[in-house]
């Protein structure tokens, strides 16, 4: 089974993706920033490093998809390669950062993809606020994150909603606003709770 959490930068989902993996056991697949080589100079300079980020997160998530896709295990995945393509890489085209012919290039890898690849069993989506992010953000004090643009965050959310919004599998919305479930475990539990009732009811 493949659960993938979903949300903007800074709404907990790598968080949420190592608590709940190891509340049920599930293997976490985590998004790769530590080791990303174009990270750091895309914050410097995100008009030139947009299209080498985006194809290279596209390479990493595909990686990972065929791996899920092969595994008897259930992995709960930190980002999935869907909002990497409708969320951030549109989001950088309709900033200019891409231009419409590397847009149109990725499209065509990213469709090549989708021929084998297929939604997770349950998508969990963070839906989070800008003020919320923002805060997230600064607590955690990663250097590169520094010059994040609220512009940037507020054009991913755009996304994130049109995207959720036409979403055709098995979803549950979170509201990561009012939800402390690192801190609070009644939280965490109200969360566990909407997992069971859904996982229970795919099968």
């Amino acid at each position: 089974m493949h659960i993938g959490i979903a949300g903007n930068i800074g709404s907990g989902k790598t968080t949420l993706t190592r608590m709940l993996s190891g509340h049920y056991g599930w293997i976490p697949k985590y998004e790769a920033v530590t080791y990303n080589p174009y990270i750091e100079d895309y914050y410097n300079d995100i008009p030139r490093w947009s299209f080498n980020m985006e194809i290279y997160f596209l390479t990493q998530r595909f990686k990972d998809i065929l791996e899920i896709a092969d595994s008897p295990d259930t992995i709960i995945q930190d980002r999935t390669i869907l909002e990497g393509v409708y969320v951030f890489a549109a989001n950088n085209r309709d900033m200019g950062n891409i231009s419409d012919r590397d847009f149109s290039t990725y499209m065509d890898l990213f469709d090549a993809m989708m021929s084998v690849v297929r939604l997770p069993d349950l998508l969990i989506y963070l839906k989070s606020s800008i003020p919320h992010l923002v805060s997230q953000i600064q607590k955690r004090g990663r250097e590169y994150e520094k010059g994040i643009s609220i512009e940037y965050l507020t054009g991913l959310n755009t996304r994130y909603e049109e995207w959720i919004g036409s979403y055709k599998g098995e979803i549950l919305v979170l509201d990561a606003d009012n939800l402390d479930f690192e801190n609070r475990p009644e939280d965490f539990s109200h969360i566990t709770d909407q997992i069971d009732a859904r996982i229970y009811g795919l099968f």
